[in-house]
């Protein structure tokens, strides 16, 4: 179950989003069949919160360059984490 959170997602706007208590973890996306409360019930194993919605969005591919040849960076899928007023996770 916890192979489906791989790691939270540290960015500006992620952490703008924190503040009203929405986080947000890279998801695996090779397990296409993962859905929502999948999802929830491995946040509760991992952080002992109980989530109130999971959003789930696309993370497109990107063309870049790099020394001089052409590349193309990551992509996979990412999920929101909608908790109460009074819950938090703490990233270590």
């Amino acid at each position: 179950m916890t192979m489906i959170i791989k790691n939270p997602r540290i960015t500006e706007k992620a952490s703008f989003a924190q503040e009203q208590n929405v986080y947000t973890f890279d998801i695996s996306s090779g397990a296409s069949k993962t859905n929502k409360t999948e999802i929830k019930k491995a946040i509760f194993a991992l952080y002992k919160v109980k989530p109130l919605k999971v959003n789930v969005l696309p993370v497109p591919k990107k063309n870049i360059m790099f020394k001089g040849r052409a590349g193309v960076k990551g992509g996979g899928r990412k999920a929101l984490v909608y908790l109460k007023a009074g819950d938090k996770i703490e990233f270590i």
